[in-house]
């Protein structure tokens, strides 16, 4: 009988619509059904420390009981920069990755009230930059959902659609 050190799996957190959660090495971070919804990662460069949200509206300041952060992208983003750098991120090491934004239903009116996706992926620009983070990796827009993955060891991040392997972004 081997009696030496116990053999530890990455651990794989799912993500939810309007939830986010921080990891580090060796950990994962998924998120499934980015359709119209926006995911976000925020990625230390160097030490792997990480985070994801799913982002589901632009603006929580169009609702008078926005109790949740995490469903917007003007509040979450910034909860989710706090987390991570409480974990022990650096600022000037983080980089962002986005992925969703995808328009999910067709507009008769030619409205953009029901595209969403786009909204979600504009103000996610928005909040980043206005955060000094750059983006450097996209898969937005379209017309189909996608699945997002944070892998914290190898510090990349992976988006696939249905039928499709999943690739670098």
């Amino acid at each position: 009988m081997y009696y030496g050190e116990a053999v530890v799996k990455d651990k794989e957190y799912k993500i939810g619509i309007a939830q986010h959660k921080t990891c580090k090495p060796p950990d994962k971070l998924v998120t499934l059904g980015l359709g119209s919804c926006v995911g976000v990662v925020l990625l230390d460069k160097v030490s792997g420390i990480g985070g994801m949200i799913h982002i589901m509206l632009p603006d929580s300041t169009h609702f008078s009981k926005a109790i949740n952060p995490s469903k917007y992208a003007d509040t979450g983003i910034p909860l989710l920069l706090q987390e991570v750098l409480k974990m022990g991120a650096k600022r000037n090491n983080l980089h962002a990755k986005i992925a969703g934004g995808a328009q999910m239903f067709k507009s008769q009116s030619g409205s953009s009230l029901l595209n969403i996706g786009e909204r979600n992926t504009e103000k996610t620009h928005e909040v980043l930059h206005s955060l000094g983070i750059r983006i450097t990796g996209e898969d937005t827009g379209g017309t189909v959902g996608r699945t997002m993955i944070l892998d914290c060891s190898l510090k990349k991040v992976f988006v696939r659609t249905v039928g499709s392997s999943p690739k670098e972004i």
